[in-house]
């Protein structure tokens, strides 16, 4: 560990509560077109995700870190639901807390009031950046800074650029709120990043009904608790998440073509492997439901269960997968 081998070498013993502490940076925020309210995060600590992000649908987002409490998370949370903005919710749980001088904490609610704190006792370089603000500027310790749509924190990183790169990269970039937050993860890192380098890494993104069959809010809740390059790795989690876990979008829909049943069907009729019964026992003249009730099967055993359809066309995204899946390997 960089930092406390430098440390060691002024002599000055490192604090108790060293080891515990998320060095990181982290992105929380709102987007105003779909409600999405989310997280990104980066650190040298493992599995982050396990302790900086939260957030509610229709309420807010919350990234502890440094020495993380997790009360901001759970508190704030409750204080958002009830009303609160951003700033005043992380003005409350701070006069709670005995420890304030070592947090780190960004916040956003529903209605994209943001918000962020960097204590005296983080670690350089330290501190925050939320959007909104005419001045642009950087925040330091010591200060909530207050500001709209996001907030963005570090500490124990290279130089303010971590900072800087993220938030400029989230203002500036189209797509999804998952989309931008991952940017701004990346820039980031390209900003210096943490000084010890890198282990974890995590997203969370909120929307309502948008979990799995919709019976909760986790539309994208992805964690790398440890990897020599965890948003690399991050990047290809979420685009299996992608594959697996959103709907088709209609602008995807392939209809089933005679030639593109053929090419199904000689799948079906050989899968699955190692089992005695395939999911086809014969070539079908048309597009039948024997077919489509194969395909469906197979679709589900392969875990594309939310983009199985009944109507005789097909997802791009999971036929392209299915063709990658089945590449004569050289």
């Amino acid at each position: 560990m960089l930092l406390l081998a430098l440390l060691q070498t002024l002599h000055q013993p490192p604090p108790a509560d060293f080891l515990k502490r998320a060095h990181t940076y982290s992105i929380v925020a709102y987007d105003s077109a779909t409600g999405d309210l989310g997280i990104a995060v980066q650190s040298k600590f493992p599995n982050v995700g396990g302790i900086v992000p939260w957030a509610r649908a229709g309420v807010g987002a919350v990234a502890t870190q440094s020495l993380g409490n997790t009360d901001y998370g759970e508190k704030g949370l409750e204080l958002l639901a009830q009303g609160a903005t951003a700033p005043e919710a992380l003005r409350i749980v701070m006069r709670g807390d005995p420890r304030p001088a070592q947090r780190q904490v960004g916040m956003v609610d529903a209605h994209g009031n943001a918000a962020s704190w960097t204590g005296d006792s983080t670690f350089d370089w330290a501190g925050g950046r939320t959007g909104g603000r005419p001045d642009g500027r950087t925040g330091g310790k010591g200060e909530v800074i207050t500001g709209r749509w996001y907030a963005a924190q570090a500490n124990i990183m290279v130089s303010d650029a971590t900072v800087r790169n993220m938030a400029e990269t989230f203002e500036r970039t189209r797509g999804s709120l998952a989309d931008r937050l991952l940017a701004a993860l990346v820039a980031g890192q390209a900003g210096g990043g943490d000084k010890r380098g890198m282990q974890s890494a995590a997203l969370l993104v909120v929307r309502a009904g948008a979990g799995y069959l919709g019976l909760n809010d986790r539309y994208i809740d992805i964690r790398v608790y440890d990897a020599p390059d965890p948003i690399r790795e991050l990047q290809r989690l979420y685009e299996l998440h992608k594959l697996y876990f959103f709907t088709t979008d209609s602008a995807d829909l392939l209809p089933i073509t005679p030639a593109l049943q053929h090419e199904l069907e000689a799948i079906l009729l050989r899968e699955p492997v190692n089992q005695p019964a395939k999911w086809l026992a014969a070539p079908q003249p048309a597009l039948n439901a024997t077919f489509l009730n194969a395909l469906a099967n197979f679709m589900y055993w392969e875990n594309y269960d939310l983009r199985v359809r009944m109507d005789g066309k097909i997802d791009r995204i999971v036929l392209d997968d299915i063709r990658k899946n089945r590449r004569p390997r050289r």
